[in-house]
């Protein structure tokens, strides 16, 4: 897959704007396909028509890979046609200026008989770019006039993909002599897909690999936060309103192992410079066996909200994690007509205690609608069968199916819900990882924002000790706010709340000691019975 950003500018000076993402191919005199190979860039587009001297012609764009069984080398032509008889026009002397991302690649003028370049970029690793021009002759393409010039772009991490940008200016057309009062300009950007590879040593799920497709620009400093499931990383972008207006969307995907028990949630949030972005713009892609694709599409409307909420600053800053404190996760069946959607209490499972699962089955072809279907489902570590039960799973919208039953004391780290058999088709199976004694729970701190606003109320005398205590005891109690496990004092205690801890709240809600810091005020109110849990 592809992206064309392009802007033209007409001879009286007026723009049109175009941006689009493209699998198709169009050919310039005679059809064929390219096939999509993971992800690069194959197709072509045609801009907007414009006048030139009574004709309507246009510049078509086209991205494909070199030679995709041996190398990633990109491949761009540019042409200008007849947009009405889609022919190329003759003896045309193309300006193009060309950048790589953040690197400026060439400036150079290029002469056409038919109006067609080829640019091939070839990854090599040379101390400057080279360019290399050369006709490629071949008898029935000449018959066609189909025979086109070819420049090899030569340079280093060329072939990594990313946003290639081609400023194309027409200085003549059907005849080198015929000079353009006013030459022709064409904008292009082609985004092509570039994909980064990040290792995770996870302390329970080992090593694992996410992978971020951008089909924008190149992405850096990528981190993931084990505690938080948090994913970050940050990207150029040109935060003007001349580049939205080109820009239709910016497309980005993650691809998650499904052996990575943490991040096979039911959905995910991104934020974008601090700013929320729609649930609407991420697509969760469980029709792999073995990974999961998140798509997130930000359209030129978010862009634009962006834009207008943040402050000025450069680049994307991404914040990906996932769209609920409950622990909600999901799979989809081998056969893809089911999707599994489980969640558990106890958060934290333990060794020789009682888990209780709820899990649906949703039908995928039927508008993901819960259904009545046959099922089997076991819990298995390795090759033991810890639990099993069979039955019919509800289609009810309100209610869940539940599964209890208690670990045994010498189950730990790893197990799997299986679930098979659905509908007595042996191919409609899954497995959902989770984790018991998960040692990242053990000491999770997670408090909302909006409990600030009622620390800083307190702690300005505005709610008194009493209130705000029965707030954070119910909070706890409901798991709004879940705090490291704490033990209580036994002996005699004081109700009185020390000073420091209204002070730490003040600091808290300013934002000016973190979440753990607080967290030990709370706990000192546990420890000593002030707050009952």
């Amino acid at each position: 897959m592809f992206k064309i950003c392009i802007r033209q500018q007409k001879n009286d000076g007026k723009q049109f704007f175009l941006h689009i993402i493209s699998l198709s191919i169009i050919s310039i005199l005679i059809p064929f396909t390219i096939v999509d190979v993971y992800g690069h860039g194959v197709g072509s587009e045609i801009f907007p028509p414009v006048d030139l001297n009574g004709k309507q012609v246009s510049l078509e764009v086209s991205s494909s890979t070199n030679n995709p069984d041996e190398n990633d080398d990109q491949q761009i032509s540019i042409s200008l046609i007849d947009f009405n008889s889609k022919i190329t026009l003759r003896d045309v002397t193309f300006l193009v200026k060309s950048s790589h991302g953040e690197q400026f690649l060439f400036e150079k003028e290029f002469q056409s008989d038919n109006g067609f370049l080829v640019f091939n970029f070839i990854s090599e690793n040379t101390e400057s770019i080279q360019i290399q021009e050369e006709s490629e002759n071949n008898f029935f393409a000449s018959l066609l006039g189909l025979d086109n010039r070819k420049i090899n772009i030569k340079g280093p991490r060329l072939s990594d993909g990313g946003l290639y940008k081609l400023d194309v200016t027409i200085l003549t057309a059907d005849g080198y002599s015929k000079k353009l009062d006013i030459p022709l300009t064409f904008n292009a950007g082609i985004s092509i897909a570039q994909t980064s590879k990040h290792e995770i040593n996870h302390p329970v799920f080992g090593l694992q690999e996410i992978n971020v497709i951008t089909y924008y620009d190149e992405i850096k400093n990528f981190q993931y936060d084990i505690e938080s499931k948090e994913i970050t990383f940050s990207m150029p972008f040109e935060w003007s309103l001349d580049n939205i207006n080109q820009t239709s969307v910016v497309h980005e995907e993650l691809v998650i192992p499904k052996t990575f028990g943490d991040l096979l949630v039911s959905g995910f949030s991104m934020y974008v410079n601090g700013i929320k972005l729609s649930d609407d713009i991420v697509t969760i892609d469980d029709f792999f066996s073995e990974k999961r694709v998140v798509h997130f599409i930000i359209s030129q409307k978010e862009l634009q909200n962006i834009y207008n909420n943040q402050s000025p600053q450069n680049g994307m800053n991404f914040l990906i994690k996932p769209n609920s404190d409950d622990i909600k996760l999901s799979s989809v069946t081998s056969n893809g007509q089911f999707r599994i959607i489980v969640t558990w209490e106890p958060e934290n499972l333990k060794s020789n205690s009682k888990a209780t699962i709820y899990f649906d089955v949703i039908d995928v072809f039927l508008k993901n609608r819960p259904i009545a279907v046959n099922y089997d489902f076991l819990v298995t570590q390795n090759d033991r069968i810890i639990f099993k039960q069979s039955g019919i799973s509800t289609d009810s919208k309100e209610k869940h199916n539940i599964v209890e039953f208690t670990i045994p004391d010498n189950i730990t780290g790893i197990v799997k819900l299986n679930f098979q058999n659905l509908a007595d088709n042996n191919l409609a199976s899954t497995s959902i990882p989770i984790v018991i004694n998960n040692p990242i729970n053990e000491n999770k701190i997670s408090i909302p924002d909006w409990i600030r606003n009622n620390a800083k109320w307190w702690a300005d005398g505005q709610i008194d000790d009493s209130s705000f205590v029965d707030g954070i005891q119910y909070l706890i109690k409901e798991r709004i706010v879940k705090l490291p496990p704490t033990s209580q004092n036994t002996g005699d205690v004081t109700n009185e709340i020390p000073s420091w801890i209204k002070n730490n709240a003040k600091w808290w809600a300013d934002g000016q000691i973190d979440d753990k810091t607080f967290v030990q005020g709370l706990q000192f109110l546990i420890k000593n019975r002030i707050i009952h849990v």
